[in-house]
């Protein structure tokens, strides 16, 4: 394993909720999720202490964050403040994003 360039082989793998699968990638104060849903699936309603930014790479999914909702698409982004309730649905077609976490999230290591 390459300290500098992980493989797909080197990265932590989870399924989430049912349909939305993550690969992560971190360092020791940062982590990237590349995130895949399937048509219709769901990140049910959570928080975590952990700040999170993303963009959707592809896609279309209806996110809603500390009570705001908002369809998002290819090149949109979001950003939520640790401890704020956020819920993803993936609308007709599969979904790719991408998150970053700082400090990073132990449970997807």
């Amino acid at each position: 394993m390459s300290l500098y360039f992980p493989t797909k082989d080197d990265c932590a793998h989870h399924a989430i909720f049912p349909g939305v699968n993550i690969m992560t990638c971190s360092t020791e104060k940062l982590m990237l999720s590349y995130v895949d849903l399937q048509p219709h699936a769901v990140v049910a309603e959570h928080s975590h202490p952990h700040e999170q930014v993303g963009i959707l790479l592809a896609g279309k999914a209806l996110f809603t964050i500390g009570g705001e909702e908002k369809l998002l698409t290819r090149g949109d982004m979001w950003r939520i403040p640790g401890n704020v309730k956020h819920r993803v649905v993936a609308l007709d077609e599969p979904v790719k994003a991408l998150d970053i976490f700082t400090p990073i999230r132990e449970d997807y290591r």
